[in-house]
């Protein structure tokens, strides 16, 4: 199984405007009756976009750091 880092929308926050599903350039993003999921992550390019547009704060894009092996 793939790990994949994902952006993180706050249901609680989220006022379920569509701008990230509109605006997700890879179309990763749908509406439910829930509010947004990202329902493809595979698609996801994590392009942090998401995040910028919504105009709640709902959605956070945190990062990683991860060292590369040693050698690699």
């Amino acid at each position: 199984m793939l790990d994949w880092v994902l952006p993180e929308i706050d249901k609680a926050l989220c006022d379920r405007c569509g701008a990230c599903v509109a605006l997700c350039p890879a179309g990763a993003v749908d509406m439910t009756p829930q509010g947004p999921v990202v329902a493809r992550p595979a698609d996801c390019t994590y392009c942090t976009q998401c995040e910028a547009i919504c105009p709640q704060g709902a959605i956070r894009c945190a990062f990683e750091i991860v060292w590369a092996p040693e050698g690699g």
